[in-house]
């Protein structure tokens, strides 16, 4: 009978050692594999982060090589909206041209010439023979044709003019040329050639062709022979960039 009761307990505690083996091992494989799910967690994580990292790195550069193109592009059209001066001329013997080339390469400016529809003569330029050119001086209201035109005059706000004095005045075509387009706002600076006759009236003369809110700023006259020191000198004077 104590036999069979210490062989009773004998299995028992076999059986109680081996559930509790079996309930140390559950748990260590829950250890384990809770261990493995969190190292997994923690890859896939550094993964994701790494993976938004390169994104957004290349977001950024991205975001570089596009702003400077934004810039340069910027600064284009702020520098095409920067060419806002015209030097305007008229002249036959080449003195009044050579000045306005002057002033054109100094300022960096856009040039236009006018160009009379019905080119003159050394016949019509010969003084007080009553000639085409004396004829239109002394009267006011000629308007000789100019052929072509200024196609974007809005895009200018300073004109530079210039012409030869014909008998004390500007040409009659410059008179053309000033009705031919609407100046409001904008800013007229006239020059002209001659071999002894001042600026004078010339200019003065010319603000009633213009509206009233066209600003004028004193002109300056210049000989025949003018040198490109005393051209430049003057564009200091007034204060052109």
């Amino acid at each position: 009978m104590r036999r069979t009761g210490g062989l009773l307990l004998t299995l028992a505690m076999v059986l109680v050692l081996t559930a509790c083996g079996q309930s140390a091992s559950s748990e260590k494989q829950e250890e384990i594999q809770a261990a493995v799910q969190t190292t997994e967690e923690q890859s896939e994580t550094s993964q994701n982060g790494a993976a938004a990292g390169q994104e957004t790195e290349e977001q950024l550069e991205s975001e570089m090589e596009t702003e400077p193109m934004e810039f340069v592009s910027t600064q284009k059209q702020e520098a095409e909206v920067d060419i806002k001066t015209l030097v305007v001329y008229f002249s036959c013997t080449g003195s009044t041209k050579n000045v306005a080339s002057y002033i054109t390469e100094i300022l960096e400016a856009d040039i236009y010439e006018i160009v009379p529809e019905t080119p003159y003569t050394e016949e019509d330029l010969a003084y007080y023979t009553n000639g085409r050119a004396d004829q239109e001086q002394n009267d006011p209201d000629v308007r000789p044709a100019i052929s072509g035109s200024v196609e974007n005059m809005d895009e200018y706000q300073t004109i530079i003019l210039g012409y030869p004095i014909w008998h004390g005045q500007a040409p009659r075509i410059i008179s053309t040329f000033l009705e031919s387009y609407d100046f409001s706002g904008k800013t007229i600076i006239p020059f002209c050639t001659s071999h002894s006759s001042g600026l004078g009236s010339s200019a003065s003369d010319l603000h009633a062709l213009c509206p009233g809110s066209v600003k004028w700023l004193d002109g300056r006259r210049f000989e025949g022979g003018a040198s490109r020191e005393s051209v430049a000198e003057w564009i200091g004077e007034i204060g052109i960039e």
